[in-house]
C-alpha cells in the first residue's frame, strides 16, 4: 500500500465540507460521476485516509461532500487514481535516483579507499591484513594475510563510518577463504 499526500489532488478535489465525522471508516467515498472512487481507512478528524485501488492518500476532510449515498469528492476515480499512481511512480523515481546516487558515492569513496598497501578490516571490524595487489582486468584484490593470501573483487569491499577499507567478509569467512602463500612467491606491497 502506498501513501501519497497530494496537495493538488485535495484542492482538485474542492468539494462542499461535511463534518469529520461523515467519512466515516470503512465508508465508500463516490466520485462527482456518481460511481465509487474509494473507501476511508482511516480518520482522525482532520484527515481521512482515502485507499483507491492499491494506493492511499491522506485527504483533509474539508475536501469531501455528502451525496445520497454517503461521503464524495469531486473527481472521478479514474483521475483520482491516475493522480496517485503519477506520484507513486514520481516517488519510486525520486527513491531510485537517491539510491544510485547514494550507491556511486560510497562506490567512489571505496575505490579512493582501495589502493596497494591499505589495511583491510574485515566485516566484523577486525584487522585481517593489506592489499598486496589489485589487477583491474580480472577484477581481482589479493589480501595478504599474516597466514596466506585472499582473493576478492572489488566489489567484495566497503568504507566503514571512519574512511577505513573493510572487506565484506567476518575474520572467520576469510580464515575459509585464506590459502597458503606459494614456496619462493615474493609478493612486494607498495604504499601508495
Amino acid at each position: 500500500m502506498k501513501f501519497a499526500k497530494l496537495a493538488i489532488l485535495a484542492t482538485a478535489l474542492a468539494a462542499t465540507p461535511i463534518a469529520a465525522s461523515a467519512q466515516d471508516v470503512g465508508a465508500t467515498v463516490y466520485g462527482n460521476d456518481g460511481q465509487p472512487v474509494g473507501t476511508i481507512e482511516s480518520n482522525d478528524g482532520t484527515n481521512a485516509v482515502l485507499k483507491v485501488g492499491e494506493f492511499t492518500a491522506a485527504l483533509p476532510v474539508s475536501i469531501f461532500g455528502t451525496g445520497e449515498n454517503g461521503p464524495t469528492i469531486n473527481a472521478t476515480r479514474d483521475a483520482v487514481y491516475a493522480q496517485l499512481k503519477a506520484a507513486d511512480e514520481q516517488a519510486k523515481a525520486a527513491a531510485a535516483e537517491a539510491q544510485a546516487k547514494a550507491a556511486a558515492e560510497m562506490a567512489a569513496k571505496r575505490d579512493a579507499a582501495l589502493i596497494e598497501g591499505a589495511a583491510v578490516l574485515s566485516a566484523d571490524t577486525q584487522p585481517v591484513g593489506m592489499v598486496a595487489s589489485i589487477d583491474p582486468e580480472m577484477d581481482a584484490v589479493v589480501v595478504l594475510r599474516e597466514d596466506g593470501m585472499v582473493t576478492l573483487k572489488r566489489e567484495h569491499f566497503a568504507v566503514d563510518a571512519d574512511g577505513a577499507l573493510m572487506a565484506l567478509f567476518t575474520v572467520a569467512q576469510l580464515d575459509g577463504a585464506t590459502v597458503p602463500v606459494p614456496e619462493g612467491a615474493e609478493i612486494a606491497i607498495s604504499a601508495e
